[in-house]
């Protein structure tokens, strides 16, 4: 007994060290806890907090019983989801409008902040800049307006011009072969150039030296691209792929919602617009709860993946 006890005083002695030391900080450092502190109430608040509902997918839930009164029914919603006739369309449609986003939309930023970056008359470039940032800012519903009147089947200009060139006019928003290809224009449209900022600033971040030598080597300008700007900013590449695929689920449903008609459902019901249609509309708030934790799961799995290959193959990661 003694030997432990003398063996116990040298640990709770560290113990007490390594407390003080936390207090000596936290009081040395009292005013930048204090600025810190409301964002710390914010994310307890709206981002913790909420959590709690997460107990919603494992109950039978009442929204007269509430939370705490609902019957426990462990993964029944998640069986019914798995089985119902809605999975494998929802979990394809997302998977292949995530895919296609991923090829097309993923580089464009990339491509604009590379063409911006050679460009040399400042004003022409700070005007592109400021053209293709502004539909950023525009709502997702007037941006879906323009394009329902942009294609619309008696006076839209898309329709007039096939028109003129002797085409038939066609009602694209109801033909289902075109509505993956409408919605991603759509996002690339409003996101490339907001979405070339953090490329631009990485490449402001390159030394000029390198491109100097480059020159000096006889480079061109594609080739010092290549071999110079690129593998510059290839650790912000990866790390926004890595982001990018943690998403790769979450397909925004606001965009779709405001698109997609009953002709199309095959083709654009992904797992979004599901958990919208499922736990509001119908209000099952239990099957909705079930299916958004499911892609948060997969979306988590898809993040610590592409993290460790990323780590592996170009030493560059989230963590």
């Amino acid at each position: 007994m003694n030997t432990k006890a003398a063996l116990k005083q040298p640990q709770a002695g560290a113990v007490a060290g390594i407390w003080r030391r936390i207090w000596r900080n936290v009081k040395r450092d009292r005013f930048l806890y204090l600025i810190i502190l409301p964002f710390i109430a914010w994310y307890l608040v709206f981002q913790y907090y909420p959590m709690l509902g997460l107990q919603m997918a494992f109950k039978k839930y009442s929204i007269y019983r509430g939370l705490s009164g609902s019957p426990w029914v462990g993964f029944d919603n998640f069986i019914a989801f798995f089985q119902g006739p809605y999975f494998l369309r929802t979990l394809k449609n997302t998977i292949l409008i995530s895919v296609y986003s991923l090829i097309f939309a993923f580089p464009a930023p990339i491509i604009l902040a590379l063409l911006l970056n050679e460009v040399k008359n400042i004003v022409f470039k700070r005007t592109v800049q400021t053209l293709t940032y502004l539909p950023h800012f525009i709502s997702v519903v007037i941006v879906a307006g323009f394009v329902t009147n942009f294609l619309s089947p008696t006076n839209g200009i898309i329709n007039l011009l096939l028109e003129k060139l002797g085409f038939e006019k066609l009602y694209f928003l109801v033909i289902p072969e075109y509505f993956r290809t409408i919605f991603i224009s759509m996002n690339i449209w409003q996101g490339v150039g907001f979405g070339s900022i953090i490329y631009i600033a990485a490449l402001s971040g390159i030394n000029p030296e390198l491109h100097e030598a480059a020159i000096i080597d006889g480079a061109n300008k594609w080739k010092r691209v290549l071999h110079v700007t690129l593998p510059g900013i290839i650790p912000t590449i990866m790390i926004m792929l890595i982001l990018k695929i943690g998403s790769l689920l979450d397909v925004g449903y606001e965009a779709i919602i405001l698109l997609y008609q009953p002709s199309t459902y095959e083709v654009s019901d992904v797992i979004s617009t599901y958990v919208y249609r499922t736990g509001l509309q119908d209000g099952r708030y239990d099957l909705g709860t079930a299916v958004g934790l499911f892609n948060s799961v997969v979306g988590l799995i898809l993040v610590i993946c592409a993290n460790k290959l990323s780590k592996k193959y170009t030493e560059s990661g989230l963590w």
